[in-house]
């Protein structure tokens, strides 16, 4: 385990609307804000969306399962934004997505068109310095913490 300590600074409510890639956009809210570390809640729908829903095995890399979906789903979920060691944002998103009494748990990670409304909450996170870059054993981007 390794953690740092740090404090909330600006918090930007946001709202994204039908149509709108919604990893795109937050992305693109990102590097326009200039936030290197932060945290988010979001809640709303999503039409459309791939993302990983685990490995196929418990190894190391793992090697992910895709899904891409399609539809109206209400989504729930939470994530994280650092940097790679090349200064481009890194979310990394898990969220529930339902329709009808079925839901699916994944790791979203891109063609997210919301469906109606979308609304995060993103809380920018300062006092240390952390990044996400590639963790090629893991195959994944890791957050890492300077001293």
């Amino acid at each position: 385990m390794d953690y740092r300590v740090g404090k909330v600074d600006r918090i930007f409510a946001v709202r994204f609307d039908e149509g709108d890639d919604f990893l795109e956009e937050l992305t693109r809210l990102v590097h326009r804000e200039k936030i290197d570390n932060g945290w988010f809640q979001v809640m709303g729908g999503l039409r459309q969306v791939d993302l990983v829903t685990g490995p196929r095995e418990a190894v190391m890399p793992p090697e992910p399962v895709w899904r891409s979906m399609s539809g109206a789903y209400e989504t729930l979920g939470c994530g994280s934004v650092y940097r790679d060691e090349n200064g481009e944002a890194k979310i990394h998103l898990h969220a529930a997505l339902g329709h009808h009494g079925e839901t699916l748990t994944g790791c979203l990670r891109k063609n997210s068109k919301v469906y109606l409304v979308l609304e995060l909450l993103l809380m920018e996170i300062s006092g240390f310095t952390a990044r996400r870059p590639w963790f090629a054993e893991g195959g994944f981007n890791r957050v890492t913490f300077a001293d």
